[in-house]
């Protein structure tokens, strides 16, 4: 039993997810920013007992959370959660992603943060900052509202968390080689001892977002269709409800993935 997966315009998702709440066919969604998920998460939970639907609407369909969360294994308590996206202009996808884009930013130019426990949405002008990325220089970016920023904070418990996107020319593209993608990870709390413990890496694929993306959507669907563990229960799920994020880095660095860890922390 095929799953049903939506990317598509918010005036169309109803259709794709009553589709498959009326066959029981479990559903994925990738394309529901935070400000237009409402109506998605209200028909999930009026027919919760229909099928289950994963909303994996994060940046590259949960990948960069699943990263995140298995770097957070280190740590007995996460204070502080940051990530910072550097994508290539020639890498934003093809019509239905820029169509998204294009949908959110006409809707609000805000950014949402986890601030001192609170969620809350910041002004253009403090949600804009810089992406560090590997060869020491920076991308202009933002804050934006994604479903990131609430997994994280509450996955972790992390009082403050922050998801950075910026687009631009990356440094391997400057360097003449394929435009590639950078995530940036941030995170500060403290280790199994009670003493303070901060950790900094970059992950990087050479072939820039669409191989993310695409093995964040087939562990999503794997998960779905109880090819990895039991198929999950009828009603709303996230990525990282359902993926191991340990099993997520190996699928990661099967198809490329490079990690770097960096001592220090330019932004802080």
């Amino acid at each position: 039993m095929l799953p049903t997966i939506r990317s598509v315009s918010a005036e169309t998702a109803s259709w794709a997810l009553h589709y498959a709440q009326d066959r029981g066919l479990p559903y994925l969604s990738i394309s529901s920013g935070l400000l237009d998920i409402g109506p998605e998460i209200i028909a999930g939970a009026q027919r919760s007992s229909a099928a289950p639907v994963l909303v994996a609407s994060h940046l590259m369909a949960g990948i960069v959370v699943l990263a995140a969360l298995d770097s957070a294994r280190e740590f007995d308590r996460v204070d502080t959660v940051r990530a910072g996206v550097a994508l290539d202009d020639t890498d934003t996808g093809g019509p239905a992603g820029i169509a998204d884009l294009e949908r959110w930013s006409a809707v609000t130019s805000a950014g949402l943060v986890r601030r001192d426990g609170v969620f809350t949405w910041l002004a253009e002008a403090d949600a804009r900052a810089d992406v560090p990325t590997l060869d020491g220089t920076a991308l202009p970016g933002q804050s934006i509202p994604v479903l990131d920023v609430p997994s994280l904070a509450l996955a972790t418990g992390a009082p403050n968390v922050r998801v950075d996107f910026a687009v631009g020319e990356t440094p391997s593209r400057r360097r003449g080689e394929p435009a590639s993608i950078e995530i940036r990870i941030d995170l500060a709390g403290t280790d199994r001892t009670g003493e303070p413990l901060a950790r900094t890496q970059h992950l990087v694929h050479r072939e820039g977002q669409r191989p993310l993306t695409a093995l964040g959507i087939a562990l999503g669907v794997e998960r779905l269709l109880g090819l990895r563990g039991d198929r999950p229960a009828p009603g709303i799920h996230t990525p990282e409800a359902l993926v191991d994020p340990a099993y997520a880095v190996e699928r990661l660095n099967e198809i490329g993935v490079v990690w770097h860890r960096v001592s220090g922390d330019p932004r802080r």
